[in-house]
């Protein structure tokens, strides 16, 4: 046979034979940086520029509730836990409990707090609590990130905002999350709250996944004027979860589309693993940083 003919069967044979992959134009994900895990095998689905460094905005509350669910696992601090807020932390900006100062707040509202509302306030009760301060927490945030392995982020304060050396990337978030939820799978019950009520206000949930996305529930949200509208979402279908980390959208709305746009891709490659087993089919890893949105 021909060597020309002979390449040309092997070529047909490799079509037929491999598995199908998603249609890149399909998953165009107008971010800065995004990643895509399915948890159930650690296998990366998806990725577009995960390396790139980012202010982490709110996602730096996962970092700051691991390091108190780790606490209370350990009994050093319990839910009922009562926490005197201090005028530091009460008068902090941005998404917020309103919390009194001098006033006295248990441990558990002040995850929920963190959890749902993102309250900045609380995040920094909760720092000065565990740490005596808030610079003490910090260092065992950062602790905490090399020890998660989380090679390229670095954290200056314990709710996100603003500040200068505070950086990240998609891929490190991914790890954030990813033990987060293989450590505390019980802190879902808490993501998953779409309301919370806190001295007679109802807040909601900033993560609008979990009423647009079946099957989300949860993980969390952010935002910051320089790195824009962040999410980690995740969702469980049947015996697989996916995480899916988007960074970097110009507003709330192409947050939550690209997020769903990222999870039903993800489960659909999962179902079809289910029938061809052993594949090692990615979607369409690391677009260009021009796919973002115009």
């Amino acid at each position: 046979m021909r060597p020309e003919k002979l390449f040309c069967l092997i070529g047909c044979l490799i079509m037929v034979l491999a598995p199908a992959t998603l249609p890149a134009a399909s998953l165009r994900v107008k971010a800065k940086s995004a990643i895509l895990m399915d948890m159930t095998s650690d296998r990366i689905l998806f990725s577009k520029n995960p390396d790139r460094p980012m202010q982490p905005a709110s996602l730096t509350k996962i970092l700051s509730l691991y390091i108190v669910h780790e606490a209370m696992k350990e009994a050093k601090v319990h839910p009922q836990d009562r926490v005197k807020v201090s005028e530091n932390a009460s008068h902090t900006g941005g998404s917020r409990m309103r919390l009194s100062p001098g006033s006295e707040v248990s441990l558990e509202e002040l995850i929920k707090g963190m959890s749902i509302v993102s309250a900045n306030d609380a995040s920094v009760a909760v720092a000065e609590y565990m740490g005596g301060d808030v610079e003490t927490f910090v260092e065992k945030m950062n602790e905490k990130a090399r020890e998660l392995k989380m090679t390229r982020s670095r954290f200056q304060n314990p709710n996100g905002l603003p500040a200068k050396n505070q950086f990240t990337t998609a891929r490190d978030i991914l790890k954030l999350s990813r033990a987060y939820l293989r450590d505390f799978p019980e802190s879902m019950k808490i993501h998953s709250m779409r309301t919370f009520t806190f001295e007679g206000n109802t807040l909601r949930n900033s993560n609008n996944l979990l009423n647009d996305c079946p099957d989300v529930d949860g993980l969390k949200t952010g935002f910051v004027g320089r790195g824009g509208y962040h999410i980690v979402a995740t969702a469980k279908r049947g015996n697989a979860r996916l995480i899916a980390v988007v960074m970097g959208c110009r507003n709330f709305r192409t947050r939550t589309r690209e997020a769903t746009k990222l999870l039903k891709a993800g489960f659909r490659m999962v179902d079809r693993d289910a029938l061809q087993s052993g594949s090692d089919e990615h979607i369409n890893e690391e677009q260009e940083e021009n796919d973002e949105e115009p």
